[in-house]
């Protein structure tokens, strides 16, 4: 009996989702499907009734309801009490259980490369919704300290807070600051949305170390001015499309308790593009 699962948000019809996890169940001749449901910004509650009346399994968040879902959940789990924000769900006969998969996803790239973070000095570009669940698995991986560069130093300073608390060091610039002081980092992430549209890159890259780590988390253009650039100064580059990949195997796994066909789900995710 196959099952149903979803990706919810607004606007939808972009996700590329659904083709993810459809590649997974075709591969592994699982009999589910999965959908794009679009739920406009103040219509969550009834959406997520409607999802319960059919009997969703599981589904995904997007934007805009990952923090306002968290009101939803019976249950939660760590990663989502420290990033306060759901963006997977089980159904469990009705109770709705919420993770986080933002900071797995983020790290799971390091992990498929054998890429350390401990010990490393971090250069974060950006404090929007990722940038905690970002800040997050740096802890957790015991990097040596962190610099959050953003364009509104509030933000910035919100997040340095966040990562002093669960024990990461931490300073924060504004954006502009950064000038040629990237080469004083080991791995820097781009977090901001520059680069959606094309934008040149934020920072130079003027002295890096060849194998300094660059990862920027816009998947779409997957070569970004950012990476490109990188890439001239011999970078070791992650690219947006593997923590969105790192996202929707954590899912599945949560979802189906068993190993992710990874590869078959890889080429559906470039296929997207």
């Amino acid at each position: 009996m196959g099952k149903t699962f979803a990706v919810i948000g607004d606007p939808i019809d972009h996700s590329l989702s659904p083709h993810i996890h459809s590649a997974a169940f075709r591969e592994l001749g699982l009999e589910h499907s999965y959908i794009g449901y679009r739920i406009p910004k103040d219509e969550l509650a009834e959406g997520i009734e409607g999802l319960k009346k059919i009997q969703i399994s599981g589904f995904n968040i997007t934007i805009p309801h990952k923090i306002e879902m968290m009101k939803y959940v019976d249950k939660i789990d760590e990663s989502c009490s420290l990033i306060g924000a759901v963006n997977t769900v089980a159904n469990n006969n009705g109770v709705l259980k919420g993770y986080n998969t933002d900071m797995d996803g983020f790290l799971e790239p390091f992990k498929k490369k054998n890429l350390k973070i401990e010990n490393c000095r971090i250069l974060l570009l950006g404090a929007g919704g990722a940038a905690r669940a970002i800040v997050a698995g740096i802890a957790k991986e015991k990097a040596k300290s962190i610099t959050i560069a953003n364009r509104t130093l509030e933000k910035a300073k919100e997040l340095s807070e966040f990562a002093t608390k669960i024990q990461l060091e931490s300073n924060f610039i504004q954006i502009n600051e950064v000038k040629n002081s990237a080469k004083n980092y080991d791995i820097i992430i781009n977090a901001t949305s520059i680069g959606l549209k094309n934008e040149s890159s934020p920072i130079t890259f003027e002295g890096i170390r060849e194998n300094t780590i660059v990862y920027d988390i816009v998947y779409k253009p997957m070569n970004t001015d950012f990476l490109k650039k990188a890439k001239e100064h011999k970078a070791i580059i992650i690219y947006g499309y593997e923590m969105l990949l790192g996202q929707a195997i954590r899912a599945f796994e949560i979802w189906h308790d068993m190993k992710a066909p990874y590869n078959a789900m890889k080429k559906a995710l470039l296929g997207g593009f």
